[in-house]
């Protein structure tokens, strides 16, 4: 086949712009979407596990970006890029991309190392301890009743009845149990009540917390079933991340300027 030098021309035009088209997923009047927008959006669904790379969702991912190309275009010809509101959310779009960049940035460079996370775990299990406390407990308003409580336990009363009268609602009815649990899980002064009881053995005097007295009793005690290092560390690791980001966060808002 001869080409006339026209279709020559034309075919070599095409040859040498192919690649830049190649870059784009459409062209919507005049507008490119460019590809990498589309293999944003797949890579999006996919990390939010819903669905797999596939030529159905990249087509779907498409029609969705030209629609939306269409609806901007169509917005933008009608003035609602120049609204004030419109133009605050778009710069309040602007810094969290520009923030969160930023944020991702400083966390790769300031990575957590496995020294810290080990740290970390070793301090929390030095707070939960190593061992479980099964806890019963009646909570009423005020000293006078708590101390009439312990009398009747003394008297031969049996601790679960009582515990019907416990302003603890969500336990008064199952005998004030609740459940196996680390002193690290109540307050202070409500874990110190119970942690030097023996088995059976149950408060001599109401022990104060903000909510009221409680009478507490001890039904026992086993080894903590904590997790191990392995199984934590990813918690760990974005917590210490996000600490390390909060403490950038604080050193840059002390250096600035505020007026």
């Amino acid at each position: 086949m001869t080409f006339k030098p026209a279709r020559l021309l034309l075919a070599l035009i095409a040859i040498a712009v192919s690649p830049a088209f190649a870059q784009n997923l459409a062209v919507v009047n005049g507008k490119a979407i460019p590809s990498s927008r589309a293999d944003q959006a797949v890579k999006q669904v996919i990390s939010q596990g819903q669905g797999q790379d596939s030529p159905e969702l990249r087509n779907a991912v498409k029609q969705q970006l030209i629609a939306r190309e269409v609806m901007m275009q169509e917005a933008v010809k009608q003035g609602y890029d120049k609204k004030p509101e419109v133009k605050d959310a778009l710069e309040s779009a602007r810094q969290a991309i520009v923030v969160n960049a930023l944020a991702r940035d400083y966390i790769s460079k300031h990575p957590v190392t496995d020294a810290e996370v080990k740290a970390e775990y070793d301090k929390f299990t030095k707070q939960t301890g190593d061992k479980e406390y099964h806890v019963r407990h009646i909570l009423v308003e005020n000293e006078a009743d708590a101390n009439a409580l312990i009398a009747k336990i003394k008297g031969g009363a049996k601790f679960e009845d009582l515990a019907k009268q416990s302003k603890d609602t969500g336990t008064a009815n199952n005998g004030g149990d609740l459940d196996w649990a680390t002193p690290a899980s109540f307050p202070p002064e409500f874990a110190a009540g119970f942690t030097s009881l023996q088995k059976g053995q149950v408060t001599e005097k109401p022990v104060k917390t903000q909510v009221g007295y409680h009478v507490i009793k001890l039904d026992d005690v086993r080894q903590a079933k904590l997790p191990t290092l392995d199984e934590v560390k990813p918690q760990i690791q974005d917590a210490l991340s996000q600490q390390k980001l909060a403490s950038f966060q604080e050193e840059m808002v002390k250096k600035a300027k505020v007026q």
